[in-house]
């Protein structure tokens, strides 16, 4: 990406593309390997691992790693162990959230499933999960959100509920780990909330909706400085920076979309750089000041990108940090940065 006042567009030795034969939304990075999942809104859905060639800016299907999802997965996410790591020979562990939490053994020419995780205690079903993280500290830990209001934390070693916590009074849009312990939620009740694993009976309000009840829909954690998040409303062109020691007030608002924010990420190596896309078919990326306070005229993005269309979902790979992978249509395009 050019830094440019202007829209910049890529050339075409800064980006690489994946058609695939259905829509996608759904993304996992992990090296060179990459999984996406079809948004069909049937019962059959399918999550393809391709790999990334660097050398050849290239992306190389491999058909026997390739498999049906039941519904469309709502987030895919590589154990974080091995998203760290550079290889895509190795065998990694994916998961997917949709109608259950499910656990995938991805190896070089197969995939089996692992586990089938219901977090209902009455139910042989589980209320449909929205999204999940799985904790980069202990990687035996994964917590999942769910539509019917809870936030719920696995061991996934032992294939066990851990805690289960009626965290939002509105269905729980999202979730991401701070610390060992420690996690973030966001619902339609307009709230961005922190728990902590040791002091499950209270939560601490670090946001809420300007508007009441709008819903939030993302959260992400800046994990090189896990004093700032940055959350999404529905319907908003806004990205709002949260600063957890002031809770309440935004300490920025990043407004240069022209419609509808989709997904937000950290740089995982900077602690002051953040991706923003939207329905504007804009990425953005954006230098924040430290501490992160607007001027009068607002903060402008240090780059841009313009896709074919509604840019839906974005990862940015600790791996490749050089590397943004963004899904649009049914697109799956990686961005030189």
């Amino acid at each position: 990406m050019e830094n440019s006042s202007q829209e910049s567009h890529l050339r075409s030795e800064n980006s690489v593309t994946h058609e695939s034969p259905y829509p996608l939304y759904a993304m996992a990075v992990c090296g060179q390997r990459i999984a996406v999942g079809s948004f069909i809104e049937d019962y059959t859905n399918r999550v393809d691992v391709v790999s990334f060639e660097p050398e050849s800016l290239s992306i190389k299907t491999h058909p026997s790693l390739s498999f049906d999802h039941p519904y469309p997965p709502t987030k895919l996410m590589f154990d974080p162990n091995s998203s760290s790591r550079k290889s895509s020979s190795n065998r990694h562990l994916l998961a997917s959230s949709g109608d259950f939490l499910r656990l995938w053994d991805v190896g070089d020419s197969s995939i089996e499933p692992v586990a089938v995780l219901n977090n209902s205690k009455s139910s042989e079903f589980c209320a449909p999960l929205t999204s999940f993280d799985w904790n980069e500290i202990e990687p035996k830990r994964i917590g999942t959100c769910s539509i019917d209001t809870t936030c719920t934390i696995w061991d996934i070693e032992k294939g066990v509920v851990e805690t289960q916590l009626i965290a939002h009074d509105k269905e729980v849009y999202d979730i991401c780990w701070g610390e060992a312990r420690v996690f973030a939620s966001v619902s339609a009740d307009g709230s961005v909330r922190i728990f902590d694993l040791r002091d499950k009976e209270h939560s601490t309000i670090i946001y809420e909706s300007p508007q009441p009840d709008t819903p939030l829909l993302r959260l992400a954690w800046n994990k090189q400085d896990l004093r700032y998040m940055a959350t999404i409303l529905m319907d908003s062109n806004k990205v709002v920076i949260l600063d957890i020691r002031s809770p309440t007030l935004p300490v920025a608002e990043l407004e240069r979309h022209r419609a509808c924010v989709n997904a937000i990420a950290w740089a995982p190596q900077s602690r002051r750089h953040i991706c923003s896309v939207g329905d504007d078919s804009q990425a953005f990326i954006w230098e924040l000041p430290l501490p992160p306070v607007a001027g009068p005229n607002g903060i402008d993005p240090m780059s841009m990108y313009s896709a074919g269309s509604e840019i839906n979902q974005l990862q940015w790979s600790p791996a490749q940090p050089d590397w943004l992978a963004i899904a649009f249509s049914n697109k799956m395009q990686l961005l030189k940065v």
